[in-house]
């Protein structure tokens, strides 16, 4: 599939008073476009620079990182994720979706199939820190100043996220 044909869905969150959301960048869902290959995921991920990767699963509680952008791929089962804190919009995803998160997106699993796994990876391998608390100041500041990414996880150099993200 080609950076062409991939349906991207965007979501765009305010802060909700417990989750900031990103002030300007939107949530990206690339529906299906691992669907045929979905155990590539995180060697795609890794070959575009997003690096740090990990295989597991979504916590179950309101979370959001302050200090990096996240990809989720999905690489077998479904589940649906809130996005963008309580007040956001539930989202299911399934084998071969990616979801691209701008920092201090709020996510949560609230249910998911026995065989749900992702694969999460950072732009430049970033080490994201965790956060459940209301956003500060501070954190509301270094959410903003992360920088975009130079690739998209999905299409590297002529990915959407480098058209959507300007």
């Amino acid at each position: 599939m080609s950076a062409a044909d991939v349906d991207v869905k965007t979501f765009f969150f305010k802060e909700d008073g417990d989750i900031p959301n990103h002030p300007r960048l939107p949530v990206l869902l690339y529906s299906g476009v691992f669907s045929e290959n979905a155990e590539q995921t995180e060697k795609l991920f890794n070959r575009h620079n997003w690096l740090n990767s990990w295989t597991n699963g979504v916590f179950d509680y309101h979370h959001y990182h302050s200090n990096a952008h996240e990809v989720l791929g999905v690489i077998s089962g479904s589940a649906v994720v809130r996005l963008g804190g309580e007040h956001g919009e539930s989202v299911e995803l399934r084998t071969g979706d990616v979801v691209v998160l701008p920092a201090g997106t709020g996510h949560k699993k609230l249910s998911g199939s026995p065989d749900f796994k992702i694969v999460g990876a950072y732009p430049g391998g970033m080490e994201p820190d965790l956060h459940k608390e209301s956003a500060t100041p501070a954190i509301r500041e270094k959410i903003r100043s992360v920088p975009v990414p130079d690739t998209d996880p999905v299409f590297g150099e002529e990915g959407p996220l480098l058209r959507l993200w300007k």
